[in-house]
C-alpha cells in the first residue's frame, strides 16, 4: 500500500502518526482514505468545496503532483507521498 508521510503539525490530527499506509490507485483516492481513517485532517487539507488547499502541496516520491496527474496520478505499492504545507513569512 502506500504510505502517506504527515507532516509534524499535522500529525495531531492522525493520531501522532508520522505515516499511514492507505489502499489506493491515485493521489486522490490515497488522499481521501487519509482523510477518511483521519476525519480531523480533511479542514486542514482541503476547502469547503473539497478542492484541495492552496498552501498543501503533496509530493509522489519527490515529485510534485501538481505537475503530474494532480489527483488523478497514478500510485503503486511501494510510492511514498508526502504532504508539504507552505511556509510564509521573512521580513
Amino acid at each position: 500500500m502506500p504510505k502517506i508521510h504527515i507532516p509534524t503539525p499535522l500529525r495531531q490530527y492522525a493520531g501522532k502518526q508520522p505515516a499511514v499506509d492507505v489502499k489506493a490507485g491515485t493521489i486522490g483516492e490515497a488522499l481521501n482514505g487519509l482523510v477518511s481513517q483521519h476525519p480531523e485532517l480533511r479542514r486542514h487539507l482541503y476547502t469547503e468545496d473539497g478542492k484541495l488547499r492552496a498552501f498543501v502541496n503533496v509530493y509522489l516520491n519527490d515529485e510534485d503532483v501538481r505537475y503530474l496527474q494532480k489527483d488523478a496520478t497514478t500510485v503503486a505499492d511501494s510510492d511514498n507521498i508526502s504532504i508539504v504545507p507552505s511556509i510564509a513569512g521573512g521580513r
